[in-house]
């Protein structure tokens, strides 16, 4: 499964962040590992330079194989806990989601 990580031009890219969010999301998904072709994850800093609440946005784009994409979106004021929120709602989207194909 490859995760391809997208940033706004306030949130900056780093090799620490990517493996981050590889790590977080191996984690989080590995029952789904080979379910899924890849991952987007798309994060935006919804003030700019202002801060504030819930203002870090994390979205997530799963792409299970022969499937239409699954989406989940989490804010927080933190880019590591929104990016955890995101990967725990995509864990249970996906759970759910395979879990009506086994019916």
């Amino acid at each position: 499964m490859k995760v391809q990580v997208n940033t706004d031009k306030h949130i900056e890219s780093s090799a620490r962040l990517q493996a981050y969010i590889d790590e977080r999301m191996s984690a989080a998904l590995k029952h789904f590992d080979d379910k899924l072709t890849r991952l987007e994850v798309h994060l935006t800093d919804q003030n700019g330079e202002k801060s504030g609440a819930d203002d870090i946005q994390c979205r997530i784009e799963a792409r299970p194989k022969g499937l239409q994409p699954v989406t989940v979106t989490a804010r927080n004021s933190t880019m590591d806990i929104a990016i955890s929120e995101a990967a725990d709602k995509l864990k249970a989207a996906l759970t759910s989601t395979f879990g009506k194909l086994e019916r």
